[in-house]
């Protein structure tokens, strides 16, 4: 799969286009550069194909319902938390209903929350009591969850959070419930004794499970990043267990949706901008293409939030994901489970609607990704090898113009019908040189209907 990403043979030529208006370096990479490039390439192959993943927030704080910030946004103790934690025993948990779900939506893989910043494990760690076993003994969520997904064929991934609210050794500081706390300030804290905890919890998940195809790490920020988390020795202890994990980008502080060339040279293998689609494709500081992913809600929390109920209707996840393979980019699209394991009920029907136009559109966001034609106003294009696809999500009156396409096409199809596609050259009065117009209907019609109402898609078929 191409995906208009570099490659070895033609990586050194492409650093010649450079633009310094974005900001990219003038400088040649080293050959140390270019192999980790090219490595982080080959490792996100799968990744680029997928496209579309589930992000899972599960935990404690889906028992007071306020969303997983709920203990810093109300400076809670972890004495104040504690009732949440004791009352967490979600008994409806069916990882198997979630995969399915998931399967059914078109996604391809997915990441659960191992541990959040409530530093609360949803797994059997060896180095704590605080976690699901301690509620739920002999059931180990991240291992049912894993199992499940697997069995679905999907791809799975794990999210670890680098802050922790709970542990004695993690400071005061960043957004922890206590960093307005005077009497906290004096306290002491063993950050190296804090950090093994964590590497070895990550080295249990490393371990306990299996393969494991993403580590999500979350989050750095000021000082905490890199080397302050003993980023090199975390990376060479993953890599060690795991090899052909891909890890996301935020063990140095996340750039988030800037389109400025990034320094790619950082220990992840993808970037990750939340919340938000960036404007054009990222690169990197010498203008490659770089792999990311955007995370999104599909209202406005992350974590289990009962009065949030301003949710994203299916055609603005499809516009979405679509507009996020357009630039080479994948959609992680997030769940957030009630306090007994239950997916709300309208996060299933969006899935599933959003599930029906992939399971016939799917081909043209499975391994697709920017074109060589710019954005269109009427819609986006995604493009596979010498296959172009035309997503018209904005309806208009008369035909929709492909330029530069005239010369190179084979043939046109509606990709949800397979039907032969109208296409002429000229439209009342325009016969510019280039036009390529399509329209759904023959002979010509001032308005007409598309035949998907949130995304038609044509399969244009382009000479080599």
């Amino acid at each position: 799969m191409k995906n208009n990403f570099i490659t070895k043979i033609t990586i050194n030529i492409f650093l010649l286009t450079i633009f310094s208006s974005y900001g990219f370096s003038q400088d040649q990479p080293s050959a140390k550069y270019l192999q980790q490039f090219n490595e982080k390439i080959n490792r996100t192959e799968w990744f680029r194909e997928a496209r579309f993943g589930m992000f899972i927030h599960f935990g404690p704080y889906a028992i007071p319902a306020r969303g997983e910030w709920v203990k810093t946004n109300e400076t809670m103790t972890n004495e104040d938390y504690q009732k949440y934690v004791d009352a967490f025993v979600p008994s409806n948990y069916n990882p198997k209903e979630w995969a399915a779900l998931a399967k059914q939506a078109g996604m391809k893989y997915a990441v659960m929350t191992a541990k959040h910043h409530d530093g609360f494990c949803m797994y059997d760690s060896k180095l704590t009591d605080y976690k699901i076993t301690s509620n739920m003994p002999e059931r180990d969520f991240i291992k049912e969850f894993v199992d499940a997904y697997r069995e679905q064929g999907l791809k799975v991934g794990l999210y670890y959070s680098l802050i922790d609210w709970h542990h004695k050794d993690y400071p005061n500081v960043g957004n922890h419930p206590m960093r307005d706390n005077k009497d906290w300030n004096d306290k002491s804290y063993d950050w190296d004794n804090y950090l093994k905890y964590m590497h070895n919890q990550i080295e249990e998940l490393m371990t306990q499970y299996g393969k494991i195809d993403i580590l999500w790490l979350d989050y750095s920020f000021d000082d905490y990043n890199g080397e302050k988390w003993k980023a090199i020795e975390l990376l060479n202890m993953i890599r060690k267990h795991q090899p052909d994990i891909i890890l996301n980008s935020r063990l140095d502080v996340n750039p988030g949706n800037s389109i400025k060339g990034r320094k790619f040279d950082g220990y992840g293998d993808f970037e990750t901008p939340e919340m938000g689609i960036p404007e054009k494709p990222l690169k990197d500081e010498y203008g490659n293409y770089i792999p990311w992913e955007t995370c999104l809600t599909l209202n406005n929390s992350w974590g289990y939030r009962s009065s949030d109920n301003e949710w994203k209707n299916s055609e603005l996840i499809i516009h979405t994901l679509v507009d996020a393979v357009s630039k080479n980019g994948n959609l992680l699209l997030n769940v957030g489970p009630d306090a007994q394991g239950n997916i709300p009920f309208a996060s299933k029907q969006i899935l599933k609607e959003v599930g029906s136009w992939m399971k016939i559109n799917g081909e043209s966001i499975y391994g697709c990704g920017k074109s060589e034609i710019n954005k269109p106003d009427w819609g986006y294009f995604t493009q596979k090898d010498n296959t172009l696809f035309a997503h018209w999500t904005n309806p208009k009156i008369g035909y929709i113009n492909i330029k530069a396409c005239s010369e190179r096409t084979n043939k046109v199809t509606i990709l949800n019908t397979g039907k032969e596609a109208f296409t002429t050259t000229k439209w009342w009065g325009n016969e510019d040189e280039g036009n390529f117009f399509i329209n759904v209907k023959s002979p010509i019609h001032f308005t007409y209907e598309l035949p998907d109402k949130i995304d038609t898609v044509f399969k244009i078929s382009l000479e080599k």
